[in-house]
């Protein structure tokens, strides 16, 4: 006997159409397909009965079942009875367990692309309703910091503190990495061009300036928005998850006190302490290329950093510093509040907060720049 799955078709005098089945009937085996079948139903017209001889058959699987299924399909459009009886015991269970619960007609879902008018409707739609939910987390939001003014906020001064550690002291080792390695490109960029006209003394003005006035603030708010605003929207997701925000509600205790309001006040107050730090570090970073590379004095390379900058340059860089702060931490916990019900959400909450932080901080720093730029200053 053949290991290989053989199958033989027989027409005995009494229209049955004889299929014996032979050998291993198993996927890894070159099963024969039912063509053959169809030929003889085809060619036929007496055939009103299809039945099986499996007093060969060694063993099988699945792919066995798909061929016996192909037949009793081909014999169902053909209006042919079928007998099972030939059939291994498990075989007849498992064909009868597959046909005993038909398929529910419109159980597979369809593939309807919508209009393009339908399409341009929704998303306009959802964004009515983000900006609408944004208004509300904003004037709720300016509530909470009336209520801190007022000193009716109720929030847990320790996590205040907390908060200020996690957004100050544990950033300044990324925030000293980039600023420095800015400085450094920086620094780098303007020596090719400076060189060419024997002014390399100048790239202590573009570094000084560039990161004291634009480069520091930008840098430490996608800084704070990778890292804080992202955590702070996987916390309040969490916490959405968990139903520890409905529980503050129904304590009568505000969210946005309990928990809006210090990562608000925590990141406001920190982002121009780390705008300064990052300003130091990108002078640094230029002071060492040219030191190292433009052969400029130390002292010298002090001096025309100084006689380049002046408060207005500070005062530009912390003033968006703290824009940043405040929009870094209002797109942060918008997020972690609006985080649905999933685990899933609150990974898409923390990458919606990254993309609302970095996005607002480029846009904020185009207006205030157009707004300086009119004043003159």
């Amino acid at each position: 006997m053949s290991a290989l799955c053989n199958l033989k078709v027989s027409r005995p005098a009494d229209g049955t159409l004889l299929l014996q089945l032979r050998g291993s009937w198993k996927i890894g085996q070159p099963i024969p397909g039912a063509d053959e079948v169809q030929r003889q139903l085809e060619a036929g017209s007496g055939i009103k009965r299809i039945s099986f001889d499996a007093q060969e058959l060694t063993s099988w699987d699945s792919g066995l079942l798909t061929f016996l299924i192909k037949i009793m399909d081909r014999g169902a459009q053909a209006k042919i009875d079928i007998d099972k009886e030939g059939l291994p015991q498990g075989v007849k269970r498992l064909l009868n367990l597959a046909s005993a619960v038909p398929e529910r007609k419109g159980a597979r879902r369809a593939v309807v692309r919508e209009p393009l008018l339908a399409r341009i409707g929704v998303s306009a739609l959802a964004l009515g309703r983000s900006v609408a939910e944004f208004l509300e987390f904003l004037g709720e939001a300016f509530l909470a910091f009336s209520r801190l003014f007022a000193g009716k906020a109720r929030f847990q001064r320790s996590d205040l503190y907390l908060i200020i550690q996690e957004c100050g002291a544990q950033a300044l080792p990324i925030v000293s990495l980039i600023s420095l390695l800015v400085g450094l490109i920086l620094a780098f960029v303007g020596a090719v061009q400076l060189l060419m006209f024997g002014a390399q003394i100048y790239v202590a003005n573009l570094v000084g300036i560039a990161m004291v006035r634009v480069m520091g603030a930008i840098m430490t708010g996608i800084i704070m928005a990778g890292r804080t605003g992202a955590a702070f929207a996987a916390q309040l997701g969490t916490m959405q998850v968990n139903e520890e925000i409905d529980a503050l509600k129904t304590l009568g205790i505000s969210p946005m006190e309990f928990l809006v309001l210090p990562r608000m006040l925590a990141l406001f107050l920190m982002m121009p302490l780390l705008c300064l730090y990052a300003d130091l570090m990108g002078i640094l970073g230029g002071l060492i290329v040219g030191v190292g590379m433009l052969d400029i004095g130390f002292i010298q390379y002090l001096h025309q950093t100084r006689a380049a900058l002046n408060l207005n340059h500070f005062w530009i860089g912390l003033f968006q510093a703290g824009v940043f702060g405040v929009l870094v931490a209002l797109a942060g916990c918008l997020r972690g509040i609006q985080c649905g019900r999933s685990a899933s959400a609150v990974g898409d909450a923390a990458t919606s907060a990254v993309v609302t932080g970095i996005v607002s901080i480029i846009v904020a720093t185009a207006i205030i720049t157009v707004v300086c730029n009119v004043l003159g200053i």
